[in-house]
């Protein structure tokens, strides 16, 4: 910080932690509400083990980096003022989630799947590719994460903040992010988390069909 405080005034200093601890409350309430993204990190954790859910966290984190961006460089109030590309997104975001959830209630009834799959499943090839995939798309097609990151760098964050800060808060919210599901992904491989999900194995798959359906669909119908 030394260097730091040398070049920007104490006064200056303090109005950028106070910028990024409200962006840091706000986005830890946000992140550990229910969602798609909450949703299908646990998907991916319990069906396919820790290793992918670390994944998808990863492609999560990504997704909101891609958001915090362009709402740095001014993308995003132009995001939302188009209302034909805005409401096209949430369609298209809508429809991903309804895909999963279709995919998700079909392997309930699949026999190898009934009792949710062993985590050294994580190890086939193509595993860790599609999980990523599946969180990145998760979160970069969810219009309401553009929302969100509109919200804090419109209303939260200063116009007179410095585009350097502004990327260094975008890099936080992706990093942030991936730790909060990482974690979440390590919990839910616990023995005994995971034994008692095992256990449900097939009940488990259609709850979060269940779950990625319904958001898709509130999704699409709250356009």
């Amino acid at each position: 910080m030394p260097c730091f405080e040398r070049w920007v005034s104490p006064k200056v200093s303090e109005s950028y932690l106070h910028e990024f601890l409200t962006i840091a409350g706000v986005h830890l309430l946000a992140v550990a509400s229910p969602g798609p993204d909450f949703a299908i990190v646990f998907r991916q954790s319990v069906a396919l083990g820790r290793r992918a859910g670390v994944w998808t966290s990863a492609g999560v984190a990504l997704g909101i980096m891609l958001h915090a961006s362009y709402c740095v460089i001014g993308l995003g109030v132009l995001l939302t003022q188009a209302t034909f590309i805005f409401d096209t997104l949430k369609i298209i975001a809508g429809c991903y989630l309804c895909y999963l959830g279709v995919l998700s209630l079909r392997a309930s009834g699949e026999p190898a799947l009934s009792g949710l799959p062993s985590p050294s499943r994580a190890a086939l090839p193509g595993v860790a590719a599609l999980s990523f995939r599946r969180g990145l798309l998760t979160n970069a097609l969810n219009p309401k994460v553009t929302l969100f990151c509109l919200a804090l760098f419109t209303v939260v964050i200063k116009p007179t903040t410095p585009s350097t800060v502004q990327w260094g808060y975008a890099v936080y919210l992706g990093v942030a992010t991936f730790a909060w599901f990482a974690t979440l992904s390590f919990f839910c491989n616990l023995p005994a988390i995971r034994q008692a999900l095992v256990r449900g194995g097939a009940w488990f798959e259609r709850v979060m069909g269940a779950v990625l359906l319904a958001l898709g669909v509130r999704l699409v119908v709250g356009r």
